[in-house]
């Protein structure tokens, strides 16, 4: 894998990391707290996010270890397959409350730096 395309992965997997606690610290609380039925989708959310949070930092170790170009494909695979159905999940359940709901804040404090 081009050394470039790592360096990209690397700001990227950063800036879904970012993404991901900010939305585990800022957003889903005002979520639960304007909608506590959905504290259930919410915890589903955030068990995803660890989960992530695990294959970017397997993806960072194959990374430093120098691992070839299937390893790391077979990484940046595990991981758009859980990006995807994250996000449709995420989609499906709170699209319609995240129109409706008067969010309190910065967006980058809710939602990091992919907002």
């Amino acid at each position: 894998m081009g050394q470039d395309l790592l360096v990209y992965c690397r700001g990227f997997c950063a800036a879904l990391s970012g993404h991901h606690q900010s939305e585990d610290r800022g957003l889903f609380p005002e979520i639960t707290a304007a909608h506590p039925e959905l504290a259930p989708v919410v915890a589903n959310l955030v068990r995803d996010h660890n989960m992530l949070e695990h294959l970017l930092g397997g993806f960072a170790a194959a990374i430093d270890a120098g691992a070839d170009d299937e390893t790391l494909h077979r990484h940046l695979d595990g991981i758009g397959a859980v990006m995807e159905t994250h996000f449709g999940y995420e989609e499906r359940q709170l699209l319609t409350v995240l129109d409706t709901l008067a969010l309190e804040g910065d967006p980058r404090t809710l939602l990091g730096d992919l907002a």
